[in-house]
């Protein structure tokens, strides 16, 4: 179980005294309870003993008990003999809402549409699959032609890499879920960002792994000492992490903490996986880091969903020879293999990989700053980050309400995807995820929609005004 100690907490707690006229007591819990349901204290942390909490913020232990009470009362603090008190939230589901509708405006998944290249190298594959006709098929691990090209771009990037280190996967989610139940083992625990890509989260629990979060924000990217933390005390078999433009607060982890954070798991034993299908969605990065590989010993993943379309289910592995093997053998439990046709049209749009990031670069700077000048607009109060890469934006809303915000916007014919949606047990109730990959004109009439549903949020009774003027 991982802890926050009292200085840690009382960092976050800054500035919790301030404009408000309620009671310490009440004031301190509103905060630890916005920190809550933030997931900037991911569920299950033990907070501090109410002595060391008390001694740290300058207040009395009176105060502190009178706060953890009232956060017990709300559902937001479990009392556990021997283990002091844990975070929660209250007992109820996240609202999740059936975005396969026709005929809405889809704004719930970050992903573009198809880069034009895409047909020719279609047609290209068709007629060199001739070639391989003469084969059964069934192909477990990957065409020699596509390891190769996937092993030359991750050369190219910095980080030397064999064809026998790949394998091709039915895109990136295909690849979390066998490395997933190759590593993991009923009862391991296993290390995840909160918030994070919640199919990850999914892939992870139906092995009956324990997840461990770490928290990950806009402002201040990984929490390095609870990373830390949750590592040596956890001793977790795998970790899954997203280090490049981090989805959903599209964060970089620092080339240090990079370092930092793969020597301290390989002491463990943790088998770090690094999600690398944004890394090379570039914006404003000149500089981009390494992939993760190059700074300690890590498994990679990527595809092209991101880069060339989603409706190509092309992926890949990047590990260790032995890792790979073993990969091998456990992937007929899942599937077959990866179709030879689509791996031949991969590997004609990677000789032109290149120019196809550059076109995406464009495309995505001229969408993320249209979408925060569209935002500021109409949204004032709302607090946009603007990241330097990636497919999206992690909202502040400044209120708990992203769910009711979600189902008004559903009724105004737009899809979005709820904050709770990339937390564990229901946090994030204060963000939205928006992202940036759509046309002006798409992005103008989602921005209108949205309107419309904060305006009659704000008429009813779900939207309680006195959170707006408390933004963490």
């Amino acid at each position: 179980m991982n802890s926050l100690s009292a200085r840690s907490l009382a960092s976050l707690l800054r500035g919790w005294r301030e404009a408000t006229a309620a009671p310490a007591y009440a004031a301190l819990a509103d905060r630890i309870r916005l920190l809550i349901l933030d997931g900037r204290i991911p569920l299950g942390t033990r907070v501090p003993a109410e002595r060391d909490l008390a001694a740290q913020l300058g207040v009395s232990r009176t105060t502190v008990t009178a706060s953890y009470g009232e956060l017990r009362e709300g559902g937001y603090l479990d009392s556990l003999r021997g283990s002091g008190s844990v975070a929660r939230l209250p007992s109820r589901s996240p609202i999740i809402i059936d975005n396969h509708q026709a005929g809405y405006l889809d704004f719930s998944k970050a992903a573009l549409p198809a880069i034009p290249a895409l047909a020719a190298a279609a047609l290209q594959a068709a007629t060199e699959l001739p070639a391989y006709l003469g084969d059964p098929g069934f192909d477990p691990i990957g065409l020699p032609v596509l390891r190769a090209a996937v092993a030359d771009r991750y050369s190219a990037r910095g980080l030397p890499t064999e064809p026998e280190q790949i394998m091709i996967t039915l895109g990136a989610q295909h690849a979390i879920a066998l490395l997933a139940r190759t590593i993991l083992g009923r009862g391991d625990s296993a290390l995840v960002e909160s918030p994070s890509y919640p199919h990850a989260y999914e892939a992870l629990r139906l092995t009956g792994a324990r997840l461990v979060p770490v928290s990950v924000t806009s402002d201040d990217g990984w929490d390095e000492a609870a990373l830390e933390q949750a590592i040596q005390r956890s001793s977790p078999a795998m970790g899954y992490l997203m280090p490049d433009f981090h989805n959903p607060t599209g964060q970089t982890m620092p080339a240090a903490m990079r370092e930092r954070m793969l020597a301290l798991a390989e002491r463990q034993g943790t088998v770090i996986v690094a999600d690398e299908t944004m890394a090379e969605l570039t914006i404003d990065r000149p500089d981009p880091p390494l992939p993760l590989a190059a700074y300690g010993a890590a498994v990679t993943i990527g595809s092209v969903g991101k880069t060339v379309w989603g409706g190509v289910r092309i992926g890949w592995i990047r590990a260790e020879r032995q890792l790979i093997q073993k990969l091998t053998r456990a992937r007929s439990a899942g599937d077959l293999g990866t179709p030879a046709l689509e791996q031949l049209v991969v590997k004609n749009l990677l000789d032109q990989y290149d120019a196809i990031l550059d076109i995406r670069q464009a495309q995505l700077r001229a969408g993320r700053d249209h979408l925060a000048g569209a935002l500021a607009a109409a949204f004032p109060e709302w607090r946009v980050p603007t990241p330097n890469g990636g497919l999206t934006t992690w909202v502040n809303l400044g209120a708990p309400v992203s769910s009711q915000l979600t189902l008004a916007a559903r009724a105004e014919g737009l899809l979005l995807a709820a904050g709770p949606r990339f937390g564990i047990d229901g946090a994030f109730e204060r963000f939205l995820r928006i992202p940036f990959g759509h046309s002006a004109d798409e992005t103008d009439r989602a921005i209108e929609a949205l309107g419309r549903a904060w305006t009659s949020l704000a008429r009813g009774p779900l939207l309680d005004q006195s959170f707006l003027a408390e933004v963490v």
